[in-house]
């Protein structure tokens, strides 16, 4: 299995990362294709010094990123590298996984399990996010929530569907799949690479399995509300395809199916009180599940309106700065330009 990690400035995170990779529980030769995507806290030494640690220098490849092409977002021309280094060794799989993940000890041996009983061509589980402080308890369970509406995963998985969803956190991919999509070139634009891949390798005749864990998690914590709608900025816009009548319409959507119903429950019709009461409970029951995986109190549901206002807002906030020449903003690199 070959492992490859795109890194940009994560010096303080990869070295946990590093070592969940090394010390897995799973049969077979692995290596970890680090590419070091031109940080400036010595990641590269970071990753090195971690192995060396464990005594594993031998199954780690730092390479050092190349500059950023033309047409190119960082993430996927680091994962590109990282592939064109890694099928030299001709595996069976590639795992591709961020630096800030830290896997459970078993992780790659469930994956590996998960694609070989169910004959599935890429596998992907959303890791436990990093969901301490109070801004994450009120906005990270509804961020799952809301990718699980977006991408259900038995829509994902149903041939007859063409929902495609994955987490690029934590992806497997079969190596046939990958070199029949052409690898990375195929999704070389994206900022939403996961999906975007998985897409490709569905509409190529692949099969997708996407799940959830609770072992395997992210290190990186998102803080405060501004960094968390920072996040969802990211790629909010970019999901509408830069149209602005997908915008009006998604917002009215969130709007309708989330606030208005808490509105109605006290007008003065009691046939449509009576409805949007009915609505809430639903709304409010299906979002326990979301709350009680990251262990925050189930009487949090009641926020899920406020979280969805929250979300309208950042997607609001992803248009302005696409069209201000900032979409997709990450690790200083805008990768969401306007196009004129």
């Amino acid at each position: 299995m070959a492992i490859v990690i795109p890194a940009r400035n994560e010096a303080n995170v990869v070295p946990r990362a590093l070592s969940s990779l090394l010390l897995q529980n799973v049969a077979g030769e692995r290596r970890i294709f680090l590419v070091d995507d031109n940080s400036s806290d010595g990641t590269g030494n970071a990753a090195r010094a971690a192995a060396g640690i464990l005594g594993l220098g031998n199954k780690l490849v730092v390479i050092r990123g190349k500059p950023l092409p033309p047409g190119w977002t960082g993430k996927v021309w680091a994962m590109h590298q990282g592939w064109d280094a890694a099928r030299e060794m001709r595996p069976d799989y590639v795992l591709l996984t961020d630096a800030d993940v830290e896997h459970a000890p078993d992780n790659l041996a469930r994956l590996i399990a998960q694609a070989e009983q169910g004959s599935f061509d890429l596998v992907s589980v959303i890791v436990k996010l990093h969901c301490q402080t109070l801004a994450e308890k009120f906005l990270i369970p509804a961020f799952v929530y809301f990718f699980f509406l977006l991408y259900p995963p038995q829509r994902s998985s149903s041939p007859r569907s063409k929902i495609a969803g994955a987490a690029g956190g934590c992806l497997l991919v079969r190596t046939a799949a990958l070199e029949k999509v052409k690898a990375f070139e195929c999704i070389r634009s994206e900022i939403i690479d996961d999906c975007s891949l998985a897409a490709r390798v569905k509409s190529s005749g692949g099969r997708l399995w996407l799940g959830l864990t609770q072992e395997t998690r992210s290190i990186r914590g998102y803080g405060t509300v501004t960094n968390l709608r920072n996040m969802i900025a990211r790629t909010a816009f970019n999901q509408l395809r830069h149209s602005s009548w997908l915008l009006a319409a998604c917002l009215f959507g969130m709007l309708l199916t989330f606030v208005a119903p808490l509105g109605l429950v006290w007008t003065e019709d009691a046939t449509a009180g009576w409805i949007a009461l009915a609505a809430c409970i639903l709304m409010f029951t299906t979002y326990v599940p979301a709350l009680q995986l990251y262990n925050v109190n189930s009487l949090s549901a009641v926020t899920l309106p406020l979280a969805a206002i929250f979300n309208v807002y950042a997607t609001i906030y992803s248009a302005v700065n696409y069209w201000r020449g900032k979409g997709g903003r990450w690790k200083d690199r805008v990768q969401d330009p306007l196009h004129l």
